[in-house]
């Protein structure tokens, strides 16, 4: 390989491990992430302990703990774009972007671990179907989670405060699915909202018709929000250049 291709992928492995690395590499991060799963944990046990036997099932704990921990994981996303801010790196956006997978995965993979735990040890009697969908569950409750932190990454940079950053991704998306809740608008929470996809993919009876709505949602909530807020922070920058470096 010629040095400058040598020296192109050093510059790219860096480029991407950095944030990678900052997703939770520090201890008030790793202790972000065990509050968050702890959060998911109490939620599935009380859940279990408090629910009729028929609605002791795999989805109905998967809905309660992913979607209790969905709220956190956009912070994760914050936190790396605020580190971003801090950096300068206005042509890092993209790395920063993907590493908040890093915490989501981890978030959404031991999720799914403790809600199997929390149904197959309990003393208690569980729904015959309890299982139902179990695998497309799994998947999408990790779908949930990287959707969750890429609300948060687009949103962190979009809105300076990390405060405001982190509300906003509980008021934008309940609020929109509230505006919808009419009867003549109902449909559309699926193809528009975090929340009536998310209620599809941890029910995991998903059928080609709800795989696009959470792919519409995803573009929406996803791509679109994060490269609407790339291109603001690049404006930013451009901006706040000094005359004499232009």
């Amino acid at each position: 390989m010629p040095l400058a291709h040598r020296l192109e992928a050093i510059v790219v492995d860096v480029t991407t491990r950095s944030p990678l690395q900052r997703a939770i590499g520090t201890r008030a991060r790793r202790w972000l992430l065990v509050g968050t799963l702890l959060a998911g944990l109490l939620a599935a046990v009380v859940l279990v302990a408090a629910a009729a036997p028929a609605d002791r099932t795999f989805a109905a704990l998967s809905d309660t703990a992913q979607s209790l921990m969905s709220v956190v994981t956009p912070l994760f996303g914050i936190l790396l774009v605020h580190d971003l801010r801090r950096a300068g790196g206005a042509a890092r956006v993209a790395p920063t972007v993907l590493a908040v997978c890093l915490p989501a995965v981890v978030i959404g993979v031991v999720g799914v671990l403790i809600c199997a735990a929390t149904l197959a040890f309990t003393p208690a009697d569980i729904a015959d179907d309890a299982w139902r969908h179990a695998g497309t569950i799994a998947v999408g409750s990790v779908l949930t989670q990287i959707g969750a932190g890429l609300v948060g990454t687009g949103l962190g940079l979009l809105l300076r405060s990390t405060v405001i950053a982190f509300v906003a991704t509980i008021v934008l998306p309940l609020g929109l699915f509230a505006a919808l809740s009419v009867d003549a608008l109902r449909p559309a929470q699926a193809w528009l909202t975090p929340l009536g996809s998310v209620r599809n993919l941890l029910s995991g009876d998903m059928s080609l018709l709800r795989w696009v709505q959470w792919l519409c949602v995803l573009l929406i909530w996803g791509v679109g929000l994060n490269a609407v807020g790339a291109a603001v922070l690049r404006r930013h920058d451009r901006a706040s250049e000094p005359t004499s470096a232009r």
